[in-house]
């Protein structure tokens, strides 16, 4: 039988690669494509972070395919109008810029096109995610029968534990089921209460002390409450990393209070989790050790190309437990279970090739590096910035905000709004968070390639502002 051929094509370049032979075209494009990124991530030092307004590419197919020069130039737009995390000044969130190794595994990713659905579909990747998995469960001290699975973003992870807890106790009929979290918890709390099914006030929050750490004295006190109005608690979340100063909870203290009363202890270290795979910084997160489960985000710091975020939980059988339906339409699987049935997701593609390959290229030396540059840089900025002046918010991780002392609600979102635009007239990108209702200029030090003297701009500029403060 003769080959199909496919109607439209406009070019030398098929749709698909040949399973026969190599295709010159396609290396040609890959090489073309793969040069055009290189040239985009080296321009950024002259370009900013934020890029000026650009038209894009049309967006509907057109009646015939493109040709690859086409193509490639339709790439190109998309990329001259990104946000481009390399520059310097890219300190507004926890987007640092990519790992080269994580670059090139997320091509092959793509290239490969296997399925963590199930083991026949990614027989070696299915192996490498149990074991990397197992791997970073035992960095943070989690039991012998440890493990988790990958999934895309830690909203997910934070969703999937939540779902876990609830089954592991038994909960999942009571509408009157209720999670405790720090005031300062991440968002991605409450989106799981309604996924859930369950009201907006089954998320309890608790009041944290001067440092954003969860009270523990609070947390007695409303777990003895519940206790009074016959309600079950089926999770505490504590956070390790909270969003705006990056504020670690009392990770110990609440894990034997969660433990004595037999609840479910979920920690949320999607931003500081990493913490613990380096000896000069895993005191950090003391206590991780002791979760029922752990969401972690290596994306947030380490550069692993997005998404990567793993859901670790202390006995692998609570994740088959709370997802497995059974995959009738699959070979059984060869190990513990097919990923699928790991948790929410069914198809999935193989991002754990780009945490561990960014892993190996790191190295034990290079994480450590990462982690003890990013809390030395935080420091750096606190020491450079007028505490007398700003109210400063930060913790024992990278990240720090600040406001001017004494302002109104309206005149501290006016400073913030035209503090921000003068960064960005030079090219730093800072964020504008709100914390008890008072905005505050963030910035996230997880860039490699922020420098000191990057810095000592930054803190003359902010400095500044102090004396342009708009009236009431």
């Amino acid at each position: 039988m003769g080959r199909i051929p496919y109607i439209g094509q406009a070019s030398s370049l098929e749709p698909f690669a040949s399973p026969d032979h190599l295709d010159p075209q396609l290396l040609s494009f890959l090489e073309e494509a793969s040069g055009r990124l290189c040239q985009w991530l080296s321009s950024a030092s002259q370009t900013g972070p934020l890029p000026p307004l650009n038209n894009l590419p049309e967006v509907p197919p057109r009646i015939e395919g493109l040709s690859s020069e086409l193509l490639l130039a339709d790439l190109q737009l998309v990329m001259e109008g990104a946000y481009q995390p390399s520059h310097p000044g890219a300190l507004a969130h926890l987007d640092p810029p990519p790992l080269t190794a994580s670059i090139v595994a997320d091509l092959i990713c793509a290239g490969i096109n296997n399925n963590l659905l199930a083991e026949e579909l990614s027989p070696s990747l299915s192996q490498l995610e149990r074991e990397l998995c197992q791997w970073f469960s035992e960095r943070l001290g989690m039991p012998r029968h440890s493990g988790g699975v990958a999934a895309s973003g830690g909203s997910l992870s934070n969703l999937m534990a939540l779902v876990v807890a609830r089954q592991h106790l038994n909960l999942q009929n009571d509408p009157n089921a209720v999670i405790l979290a720090s005031a300062d918890s991440h968002v991605s709390l409450a989106k799981a209460i309604r996924v859930m099914g369950l009201a907006p006030e089954s998320l309890q929050r608790v009041p944290v002390d001067k440092e954003g750490r969860l009270s523990i004295e609070s947390l007695k006190e409303q777990l003895n409450s519940l206790k009074r109005e016959g309600r079950r608690c089926f999770a505490v979340v504590a956070t390790a990393g909270t969003t705006v100063r990056g504020a670690i909870d009392p990770l110990a203290d609440i894990a034997d209070i969660s433990s004595r009363e037999g609840i479910w202890l979920h920690v949320d270290a999607a931003i500081g989790g990493v913490f613990a795979l380096s000896k000069s910084t895993s005191s950090l997160v003391d206590g991780i050790s002791k979760a029922d489960s752990v969401t972690l985000n290596p994306q947030k710091l380490l550069g692993i190309t997005k998404t990567s975020s793993l859901l670790l939980v202390a006995k692998r059988s609570n994740l088959l437990s709370a997802f497995a339906t059974g995959l009738p339409y699959i070979e059984p699987a060869w190990g513990e279970a097919h990923g699928g049935e790991m948790g929410l997701q069914g198809t999935r593609s193989a991002e754990v090739l780009k945490l561990w390959l960014g892993l190996r290229q790191l190295g034990e030396i290079g994480i450590q590096s990462l982690l003890d540059q990013a809390i030395h840089r935080r420091c750096y900025l606190h020491k450079k910035l007028d505490g007398s002046a700003f109210k400063i918010l930060s913790g024992p991780l990278h990240l720090i905000a600040c406001s001017p002392r004494d302002l109104a609600p309206s005149q501290a979102k006016a400073w913030s709004i035209s503090t921000r635009k003068k960064l960005l007239d030079e090219k730093f990108m800072l964020s504008r968070p709100v914390h008890e209702g008072c905005y505050y200029l963030k910035a996230v030090m997880g860039n490699p390639h922020t420098q000191l003297s990057h810095l000592d701009m930054l803190a003359i500029l902010l400095n500044q502002s102090l004396g342009a403060l708009p009236d009431e």
